[in-house]
């Protein structure tokens, strides 16, 4: 078993990065989700992470 974490500041590049990977043919075992906001100033900073546990195919 391998992992593969994303990082992205929004959700849909999340989304885009992770379905490019599972295209490249992995058979994935589990997805965790997890959003973090941090307030800095007036400003809102938003990150979206994803850990992937695949196998790769054989």
């Amino acid at each position: 078993m391998k992992v593969k974490i994303f990082d992205e500041a929004h959700e849909l590049d999340l989304e885009d990065a992770i379905n490019k990977f599972i295209e490249t043919g992995v058979d994935i075992i589990d997805i965790k989700f997890q959003t973090a906001v941090q307030i800095v100033g007036e400003e809102q900073i938003y990150c979206f992470t994803a850990l992937i546990m695949y196998e790769e195919k054989r």
